[in-house]
C-alpha cells in the first residue's frame, strides 16, 4: 500500500468514527488532521470537500457491505441462519465498540442537513440492505423456514427498522445487550415451526 492510500484510509477510518460519536456536523477537518497528524491541506487533496469525503466513505461501507453479505451467502446457505449471522455480526460490534452503531443509520438521522451526494450514498445503502434482506426472506419463505405476515418487502422494512432501532435503544440504554434482546425476538417471529 503506498503513502497517498494509507492516508485516506487513515482519513476515512477517523471520519467514520467522528460521524459515529457526533455526526456529519460533530465534526471538521480541522478535527480529522489532528487526530491524525496531518495538515488540513492534505485532507483537502485527497478529498476537495466534506461531502466528498464522506459521500466516498458511504461509497466504501456500501461495497464492504455487498462483499459482506456475498461471502456470507455462500459460507451459510440458509436464509434463517444468514438472518442470525448478520444479527450476530451487529452483537459483536456493538458488544466491543468496534461498530456501535450503523454509519448509514447515523447519517440517515441527519438527512436534512447532508449534501446531496451524500444524501444519495445513503439511500442507495437502504436500498440495497432492504433487497438484500427481502431476497433472504423470499428464499426462507421459498424452503419453509421463515414465515412472514406481510409481503417479503414489508417484512425487509421490518427487519431493517428493527434493527436500526435496536441499536438505537442499546445506546440509549447504555445497555448493549438490548439489541439481541430486541433482535432475538424479531428471529423468532420469522421462524417457521416456532
Amino acid at each position: 500500500m503506498n503513502k497517498t492510500s494509507s492516508t485516506a484510509d487513515a482519513i476515512l477510518a477517523c471520519t467514520r468514527s467522528l460521524i459515529a460519536s457526533g455526526g456529519y456536523n460533530g465534526f471538521s477537518y480541522a478535527d480529522i488532521a489532528e487526530v491524525i497528524g496531518i495538515r488540513k491541506p492534505s485532507i483537502h487533496h485527497h478529498f476537495p470537500s466534506k461531502a466528498d469525503l464522506v459521500k466516498t466513505l458511504v461509497a466504501g461501507y456500501l461495497e464492504q457491505a455487498q462483499e459482506g453479505f456475498g461471502n456470507l451467502e455462500h459460507a451459510i446457505p440458509e436464509p434463517l441462519d444468514q438472518l442470525r449471522a448478520y444479527i450476530g455480526h451487529w452483537k459483536r460490534c456493538i458488544g466491543d465498540e468496534t461498530a456501535p452503531f450503523c454509519l448509514c443509520a447515523l447519517l440517515a438521522s441527519e438527512m436534512p442537513i447532508l449534501p446531496e451526494q451524500v444524501r444519495m450514498q445513503v439511500r442507495s445503502f437502504f436500498r440495497f440492505l432492504s433487497g438484500w434482506l427481502t431476497a433472504v426472506l423470499e428464499r426462507g419463505v421459498s424452503r419453509g423456514t421463515i414465515v412472514l405476515n406481510n409481503t417479503p418487502q414489508t417484512e425487509a422494512e421490518l427487519f431493517m427498522a428493527s434493527l436500526h432501532g435496536a441499536m438505537l435503544s442499546a445506546r440509549a440504554y447504555g445497555d448493549t445487550a438490548m439489541f439481541g434482546t430486541i433482535m432475538d425476538s424479531q428471529l423468532q417471529r420469522l421462524a417457521a415451526g416456532r
